[in-house]
Formats: C-alpha cells, structure tokens, sequence
C-alpha cells in the first residue's frame, strides 16, 4: 500500500526547485481563451523573476497573443526516477516584453540561463521568425510536494 504525503513548498524550496530547473508550460488566457505551449527558461531566485525567449512568426496564433499583454501561469514540475517525488510550481502574472537595447547586465545573464532546445523546427523560415524577450513577476508563486511512502508488503 502506498502512502502520499503532500505539503506545501516554502520560498526557499520553490527558488531551488526553479533555479535547478529548466523548463515548463505556460498558458496565455484572452478572454474565454486559452494558449498554452512548452517553453525554456532562466529564473532569478533573488528577485523571483523568470525570464525565456519566445520565437513566433508575424501571423502565428502565438503572436496574436502574446501582442494582447495576456494573463499567464507558467507550471513547472518534476518527477523522480522512482516516482517517490514529485514538485510543481505555479506562478501566475502578466509578462512583461523586454526590449533588448535596455536590458542589464543582470537580465542578459538571465536569458544566457534559459536552456536552449537541442534541435528546432520551425514551419517557417529562419528570416521569418522573431526573438522575442520577456519576464514574469509573478503576482503568486506557490508550490507543493508530493512524497510517496512504497510499502513492499
């Protein structure tokens, strides 16, 4: 029989858990609808700031809502080997376009943070894609843990 114990993540647990992971799913709401996609990203566990790149085309259903300044969540998890762990992380907000001529330093190092697919596919051509930068404050961050206690009998 199997036992799960779950308890909330406490800040310091939720910006270990961010800054050790890499990616995650973010969902864009306008209205009554809803965009959700897979991303990459760096995260910032002194200000609570995430920040990632994301590439579109000038008509992708993407653009047009990113282009609406959209609520978002962006969930991140993990599972361990063995399935005896798993964490998520919710952090809710508005994202926030960073134009790169006045970026710090400090976000330039952000974004270098934020892993890269190892391949890309596109449906449009390179020249036809666009770079955009962004950052989340998130307005919640919450978290929770899940252990599971195996017994073998």
């Amino acid at each position: 029989m199997s036992l799960a114990t779950e308890t909330e993540m406490s800040r310091s647990a939720i910006d270990d858990f961010l800054s050790n992971t890499e990616t995650g799913v973010i969902s864009l709401a306008r209205e009554d609808e809803p965009y959700s996609l897979p991303i990459s990203y760096g995260y910032d566990a002194d200000t609570g700031t995430f920040y990632m790149r994301l590439v579109s085309t000038p008509d992708s259903q993407k653009r047009s809502f990113l282009g609406s300044e959209p609520q978002v969540r962006l969930v991140v998890y993990d599972e361990n080997d063995d399935g005896t762990l798993y964490r998520s992380v919710v952090a809710a907000g508005i994202l926030d376009e960073i134009d790169p001529t006045e970026m710090s330093v400090e976000e330039i190092e952000q974004y270098g943070e934020a892993r890269r697919p190892l391949f890309e596919i596109w449906g449009a051509k390179k020249d036809e894609l666009e770079i955009q930068l962004y950052k989340l404050e998130p307005s919640e961050l919450t978290g929770r843990r899940t252990e599971i206690d195996r017994d073998d009998e």
